[in-house]
């Protein structure tokens, strides 16, 4: 396939792996204290087991899974005030799929659904605007879940929804961002992080310039790099590189895609509806400062919490539950107690288990032979 099979070849894949074997034979690390490379999104992760990078790489590289899954960091207070609309008869309720499933409090938007609750499922925002529009008597409400790659699609369907000066749609705003959070990762928690992979495509929209601090502050070697296992593998390497000449910067291996500067029309339209909240709760990590998005005052009006006056509770984890770990990469998914058990894509306690990103979803489809 034209512009796939370009990013799996076989021999490609043998070269990059022979230099990075070259390499890493020439650096302190080895099985037992290997390098920790920090994978941040969740479809790394997956691209990593599917095609068993991690079991081609030298033992001394080590993957660690991080918090860049929107789904799997949702906290249960967020869910459950969203689902508190569930039971009104004049609203409906709009979700991307990956979230239907998330466990909260009283149930996931899949079981609400299933006792009569109107709750779509939909692919976008203006899916939700649309429906508002076919709905007069109806209040529509989309939960807007997701880190940069989907707040440019938010806040464009926030214009269009100013414009037609619509007032019975809504937006349930759960729009999170990376930065804040990769800083708080390394300087509020015990995890040992040697270098990161940075997510694709929140850099689209953001670019690498944001992630400089990684480097200034955290000395930390970063590549942004894309999906395929030969990105992964280039991005394995350029760290390699950087640690061998003594480096430490913010590389961008995701060019086809990724500017440093980042997407333009999306940061003006993000910037012109959007502003940080003093600080957002997230599913195992607590509260991390400027890290959520509220919506900005002149769109106050599609504001779900604002018109309904929800009210958000922090709640602790499920019991037992090693989310918040699994999340900053100090434990695997299989050494979780409730992995595979308790703990099922169909009967998840967790989040990591539900996204099509989740870490503990992705070491069950590859790696449940594993379970320690």
């Amino acid at each position: 396939m034209k512009f796939v099979d370009e990013f799996r070849d076989p021999q490609l894949a043998k070269s990059l792996c022979d230099r990075i074997y070259s390499l890493m034979a020439t650096l302190p690390y080895s099985a037992q204290s290997p390098l920790q490379v920090m994978e941040v999104c969740g479809g790394h992760t997956h691209t990593i087991f599917k095609f068993a990078l991690d079991q081609i790489l030298p033992d001394s590289i080590e993957f660690v899974h991080g918090p860049g899954c929107p789904v799997c960091v949702l906290p249960q207070s967020r869910l459950d005030s969203f689902l508190s609309l569930a039971e009104r008869d004049d609203v409906i309720l709009c979700s991307f799929g990956d979230a239907m499933r998330v466990p909260g409090k009283k149930g996931s938007l899949l079981e609400w659904r299933a006792k009569g609750a109107d709750i779509r499922i939909v692919y976008s925002p203006s899916d939700a605007l649309n429906l508002a529009r076919q709905n007069p008597d109806k209040s529509v409400v989309f939960f807007a879940l997701g880190f940069e790659t989907t707040m440019p699609s938010t806040a464009m369907t926030l214009k269009q929804a100013a414009a037609l000066n619509l007032d019975n749609f809504f937006v349930f705003c759960q729009h999170i961002t990376i930065t804040p959070t990769l800083d708080a990762l390394l300087t509020t928690t015990d995890v040992r992080v040697d270098a990161f992979l940075l997510p694709g495509h929140v850099s689209m929209v953001i670019g690498s310039e944001p992630y400089q601090f990684l480097a200034t502050k955290h000395h930390k070697a970063s590549i942004t790099t894309g999906f395929e296992p030969l990105d992964l593998l280039q991005g394995i390497l350029m760290v390699v590189e950087q640690l061998v000449e003594g480096r430490c910067e913010i590389e961008n291996q995701y060019r086809r895609v990724v500017s440093d500067q980042g997407n333009p029309i999306a940061l003006k339209a993000m910037d012109e509806v959007f502003e940080p909240k003093a600080e957002s709760e997230w599913r195992g990590l607590g509260n991390i400062p400027n890290s959520g998005i509220t919506l900005k005052a002149p769109y106050h009006q599609f504001d779900a919490e604002r018109h309904f006056n929800l009210i958000t509770e922090t709640q602790e984890d499920p019991k037992d539950s090693a989310c918040g770990l699994v999340l900053t990469g100090q434990l695997k998914p299989n050494q979780c107690p409730l992995f595979g058990g308790q703990c099922t894509p169909s009967q998840p306690v967790g989040a990591l288990m539900v996204s099509s990103e989740g870490a503990c979803a992705a070491y069950y489809q590859y790696r449940r032979e594993q379970q320690q």
